[in-house]
């Protein structure tokens, strides 16, 4: 309002009036306060007719429905209210042109230029209105979107691969009477694994060395099943492990490679754990089973989906037919 309205009052004289600078009828004080007070009335008006329309009709369903009873409104009240003004002006500070206010040419004029501060008016509150309510909707859209992917990722961290726990148990039970050592050592490495899966559950980043020492644990378990078969070598610098990464996803890639990959004495899983670039990276090489395990859910997708959580951090994925390459953004504390 206070850009424009001055502004109006300076063009509607020149544009609708014919008022010029350098010749008649000139561009006075008279015109542009006239101009001024039309145009100040007027859009007050407008504007309150413009929030009382929103206010009874501020459903999407409603806009058509809307813009009619507002536009015809407006249109009678500003043809009728500009008059109205034109007549106690004339009648009151220009009483010595009131005739001059009343003349077919000046009437056609003034009303032309009421018409024309009422669709600027529109278009102006209009645009505003509808592009807050685009904003609105798209950052109405974009929060459900997170939310749902969040609940999604909160069922899916509380999950834990049933093969997994079959698998550690048969390995357990096979241990109990050959090393009873052993297995006390297998069931405090497989508590610790899993109070760690309850205690980040609602996290949505842990420090890697929290991660590391479940790594560990995790690789006590598969080691302990698979022998000499798997071979997991970490590299870690230790100013690294107090960055942070998203929970359990060392795990999830482990995981991976194990129910993907052929882990045998023949051809044996050999897994590498390090650090390149600001990114943790896991890479294995690659002996694709003929058949797999049915997927859980639990996967690459969760940890992307995790990662775009936190913003527009990317996990990278390369697999060259002789290996396979997961590196995840460390996240710097």
């Amino acid at each position: 309002m206070l850009f424009a309205i001055p502004l109006l009052s300076f063009i509607i004289p020149i544009v609708f009036g014919g008022c010029r600078f350098d010749r008649p009828p000139y561009l006075g004080w008279d015109n542009y306060i006239t101009t001024f007070i039309t145009t100040t009335i007027l859009w007050i008006v407008n504007r309150y007719i413009l929030i009382w329309c929103r206010r009874r009709y501020p459903l999407f369903k409603e806009v058509r429905k809307r813009l009619w009873i507002q536009s015809l409104t407006m249109l009678i009240v500003t043809i009728a209210g500009n008059n109205l003004i034109h007549l106690i002006l004339s009648k009151t500070f220009f009483t010595a042109r009131s005739e001059y206010f009343f003349s077919t040419d000046e009437l056609i004029s003034s009303n032309s230029a009421a018409v024309f501060c009422l669709i600027m008016i529109m278009c102006i509150y209009e645009s505003i209105y509808f592009m807050h309510a685009l904003k609105d909707s798209v950052e109405e859209k974009e929060m459900l979107k997170r939310e749902s992917l969040q609940a999604h990722l909160n069922a899916l961290r509380t999950q834990v691969n049933p093969h997994f726990l079959f698998n550690n148990l048969n390995t357990l039970s096979s241990l109990i009477p050959e090393n009873p050592k052993h297995a006390v050592d297998f069931v405090q490495q497989l508590s610790k694994v899993y109070r760690h899966i309850l205690d980040v559950k609602d996290e949505k980043s842990i420090l890697l060395k929290d991660e590391m020492e479940v790594l560990n644990a995790y690789t006590f378990l598969l080691k302990t099943r698979f022998g000499n078969n798997l071979d997991v070598h970490v590299d870690i610098p230790e100013a690294k492990l107090k960055n942070k990464i998203v929970p359990l996803s060392l795990q999830i890639l482990m995981e991976n490679a194990i129910k993907h990959n052929i882990v045998s004495s023949d051809r044996p899983l050999h897994i590498h754990v390090f650090t390149d670039n600001g990114s943790l990276v896991l890479s294995n090489n690659l002996q694709v089973k003929n058949q797999i395990n049915e997927s859980t859910g639990i996967g690459l997708d969760n940890i992307r989906n995790r990662y775009k959580l936190l913003g527009d951090k990317e996990v990278k994925v390369t697999e060259n037919g002789n290996s396979f390459t997961v590196s995840i953004p460390l996240i710097e504390n």
